[in-house]
């Protein structure tokens, strides 16, 4: 029996989609392990190389799945929002990650520590389905976005980026800073500003400092590049919402 109602040791909501499709059975085994914790934006939950401490369940928010270059450069590689776990490398039983893992937008979830995880999982097979196939729909998605980085123009990239966190954190407003938004896609701060504005001037969004709120995600999605498209058939079978 899975359970679309169900909460952490401390009482509160769980909302992490991965946690609500488990049966009764393995959900239990992992709720006294289960610590809620705030995850503020920019906390970074694990770097590249580094021992994984912990697997996170996020229930809001958003993280980014980023690699990193020698000289400092960055690009966004995947996101993860409720829908998924944080940590999948310990999914396969591994104890390190090539990407570093960065909370994009605050939000809260529940953590485990690696070695707790890795224990429960041999007794959790429906968890172990789950995780794989997030895992396998997560790569499609890493794929995608690479060649999206390399195939569209920096205006699409940006619409398509800003749908994606839309569909994980239920809001018109997106608390994103322009200087972030380059790191993520991976290009200068002048171009995602332009952008930003042309995307602002046919009132497809509104820039606020720190902010961007969506004013017409029906544009906006037809000012996306295909990706977009490609990208929700792979996540209809991660229930976003």
């Amino acid at each position: 029996m899975h359970s679309g109602e169900r909460s952490d040791a401390a009482g509160k909501a769980v909302g992490n989609r991965i946690l609500l499709s488990l049966p009764n059975h393995e959900y239990n085994l992992l709720r006294p392990h289960l610590e809620g914790i705030a995850l503020p934006q920019y906390h970074i939950l694990h770097e590249p190389a580094e021992k994984i401490e912990f697997t996170y369940f996020l229930n809001e928010g958003m993280a980014s799945i980023v690699a990193l270059s020698r000289d400092g450069r960055s690009v966004e590689v995947g996101i993860v929002g409720r829908e998924g776990m944080v940590g999948m490398p310990l999914a396969v039983g591994l104890k390190r990650g090539t990407f570093r893992a960065i909370m994009q937008m605050s939000g809260s979830g529940l953590r485990i520590p690696s070695e707790v995880f890795l224990s429960l999982l041999l007794s959790c097979p429906v968890l172990r389905d789950e995780l794989s196939r997030f895992a396998f729909i997560h790569g499609m998605q890493v794929a995608q976005l690479a060649a999206c980085n390399r195939l569209h123009e920096i205006e699409q990239r940006l619409s398509r980026w800003l749908l994606m966190c839309q569909d994980r954190v239920d809001s018109q407003f997106l608390p994103l800073t322009h200087e972030f938004l380059a790191q993520m896609l991976g290009t200068g701060r002048p171009s995602v500003s332009i952008a930003a504005g042309a995307l602002e001037n046919a009132g497809l969004i509104e820039n606020m400092r720190g902010t961007v709120k969506i004013l017409n995600r029906k544009s906006l999605e037809a000012a996306a590049c295909e990706c977009y498209g490609v990208i929700q058939n792979f996540n209809g079978g991660m229930r976003l919402k």
